[in-house]
């Protein structure tokens, strides 16, 4: 069982920085990939990045890449998504998921956090 808090969502102008984290929580979190993924009104459930717990392998959609970094703090449990140099078209509700597979599959994460608002202003 894995347990997944965000926070750090936040109202940002464009072109301004935000920093989402996740605190996780589980005896095997090394077994697992962290995720994020984020929902925008009307759309469906897209992925952003994702991260290996224990090899810090890292991957990111187009839309984001070299704008936001993932990273992941074994001691502390936290998975962190720095966000960078935003756009309106950033704003969405961020969730945080655990899963077992190195996937950019929404349906095959396997624990979630209940989302943290971003809202990125013009």
């Amino acid at each position: 069982q894995v347990q997944l808090v965000e926070s750090g969502g936040a109202l940002v102008q464009a072109g301004g920085s935000l920093r989402l984290s996740c605190a996780a929580s589980g005896r095997t979190l090394s077994l697992y990939v962290m995720g994020w993924f984020r929902q925008a009104p009307g759309k469906e459930r897209e992925f952003v990045a994702r991260i290996s717990w224990s090899s810090g392998v890292t991957w990111y959609a187009d839309s984001v890449k070299g704008r936001f970094t993932i990273s992941r703090d074994n001691a502390k449990g936290t998975v962190t998504l720095q966000m960078n140099s935003l756009k309106p078209e950033d704003t969405a509700v961020y969730y945080c998921a655990a899963g077992r597979i190195h996937t950019s599959s929404s349906a095959l994460y396997d624990y979630w956090g209940q989302g943290t608002q971003v809202t990125v202003s013009s």
